[in-house]
């Protein structure tokens, strides 16, 4: 249930409270027939996050210093308060589903923490219960690596074509089944991530002859999509990042 606030509450339910978790307050008025409509829809997100986003809500009519404050011109307005103030918010009667992707954008996912674990089972667990996120697929294939498991691996980073680390990481079983750059990953997995994309441009610049199963085609571009997999953990402004890109560039000519 929401959190009636006053001008005098204001300051202790909302601003300092939001330096502990995520206040969102709904500025209404007893006569707004859209704010009616859009308090269930509130109050069913704050449910769904269990204590980890606090409902708030001020009537603009028996509190109109705090409405001028945050310049509501029109209502339903909602504004999310995190460390004493506004970072997001909306105005009018949104559905059901746009309110609750707007608390998903205050408060970490069951994905997200899963993620943050870590653990195969747990982000095995992440990916069932958001199979469109690369990054979940990525961590997830990453860990099943780690103990040879190639194939589920592959499965893992299946449907996520448009991620360059996904692909990054099923062109890596390719090669590696084609007995094309194993020490380079081998390299990767102990951590040594520069020595490993030395060694791909290496072998990028090499001829390639003998590659089992591979046309040469086929062995450059795999290639190229495993080193671009690796430069995109990287921030795009990291100076080794910037200078691996140029290097690749050169190498593709």
């Amino acid at each position: 249930m929401s959190l009636p606030v006053s001008e005098d509450t204001f300051e202790a339910e909302v601003l300092q409270r939001s330096r502990e978790l995520p206040v969102v307050v709904d500025f209404w008025a007893e006569w707004c027939g859209p704010c009616k409509a859009l308090t269930p829809a509130l109050e069913k997100a704050e449910a769904g996050r269990e204590g980890k986003v606090v409902l708030a809500k001020v009537d603009v009519d028996a509190n109109p210093q705090l409405a001028g404050l945050f310049q509501v011109q029109g209502i339903p307005a909602v504004k999310a308060f995190r460390d004493g103030r506004v970072v997001d918010e909306f105005v009018g009667a949104l559905p059901p589903a746009r309110v609750e992707a707007f608390f998903d954008s205050l408060v970490p996912s069951r994905g997200d923490e899963l993620l943050e674990a870590g653990d195969e089972l747990s982000l095995r667990e992440a990916s069932e219960l958001e199979p469109r996120r690369a990054d979940i697929a990525v961590a997830l294939a990453k860990a099943r690596l780690e103990r040879g498991a190639e194939d589920e691996a592959l499965e893992a980073v299946a449907g996520h074509d448009g991620d360059f680390a996904a692909t990054g990481i099923a062109a890596r079983v390719r090669l590696a089944r084609a007995g094309i750059a194993v020490d380079a990953f081998a390299a990767l997995d102990r951590g040594e991530r520069d020595p490993a994309l030395d060694a791909l441009l290496e072998e990028l610049g090499s001829s390639g002859n003998g590659d089992a199963g591979l046309a040469p085609e086929d062995r450059r571009e795999l290639l190229r999509r495993a080193i671009v997999g690796i430069l995109s953990d990287l921030d795009p402004a990291d100076p080794t990042a910037r200078a691996y890109r140029r290097r690749l560039s050169a190498a593709l000519g």
